[in-house]
């Protein structure tokens, strides 16, 4: 991925508001807001002034004029630059092809997860479940909302990615959840055993020192290289 000179996502959504009509921030802010891009960007009104602010001390955006409604306060009006478009451009189109890794909390959850007894991970994991599914029914309530306004679906195409994704996660959670309390999981009955004995006062140290006496010899193969 190129490096940004302005890398913060909403700098990038301010940049795709400013690419339409030159508009003053709290301007920006509602247009977002009412297309419900704050689902997808974190949006709030601080930090949008400070990625105005980077963006035009990088040349990506200019102000173009002051002016005041009412008793309200002086509102600068800024536009996008050529270098701010094609900034804009090259950015939403590397966000688009080009794949990332991402670190999402739940694979730092997995990756960490014996940590724990597998029931108790299992017990943790289906209470993401019920979560999961609860996000998909607001989903499911707000796309249905959306569609009676006569919105169309090429505006909730990002929310439908977000269900996909749900989706899919729902989907191996509870497989995962189906595999820990069956006990059909590769190796988690030596799991379940370190934790058995940790629990009868059997230090790790001792158990990871000599795997053999404690696991049998499933447990060479299953801990951890040292």
């Amino acid at each position: 991925m190129a490096r940004r000179r302005v890398g913060n996502p909403l700098a990038l959504a301010v940049l795709s508001c400013l690419a339409e009509r030159p508009m003053h921030p709290y301007e920006i802010s509602t247009t977002l807001r009412e297309r419900g891009k704050e689902q997808s960007i974190k949006l709030n009104y601080g930090s949008l002034y400070s990625v105005v602010d980077a963006l035009q001390r990088h040349g990506l955006i200019e102000a173009r004029e002051t002016g005041r409604e009412g008793r309200r306060p002086e509102r600068t009006v800024y536009a996008i630059t050529p270098e701010g478009l094609a900034e804009f451009e090259g950015w939403l189109s590397e966000l688009l092809s080009t794949p990332v890794k991402e670190y999402l909390s739940l694979e730092a959850g997995l990756a960490l997860m014996p940590a724990l007894a597998p029931d108790v991970v299992a017990r943790l994991l289906g209470v993401r479940a019920d979560r999961l599914r609860a996000q998909l029914r607001e989903l499911d309530a707000m796309h249905d909302e959306a569609r009676a306004k006569g919105l169309a679906d090429l505006f909730l195409v990002e929310s439908r990615y977000r269900q996909h994704m749900l989706a899919a996660e729902l989907e191996f959670v509870e497989q995962m959840v189906s595999d820990l309390r069956s006990g059909v999981l590769p190796g988690v009955k030596v799991w379940a055993r370190i934790h058995e004995l940790r629990d009868g006062g059997v230090p790790v140290e001792e158990i990871f020192a000599d795997p053999v006496r404690h696991l049998g010899e499933e447990g060479r193969m299953l801990l951890p290289p040292r």
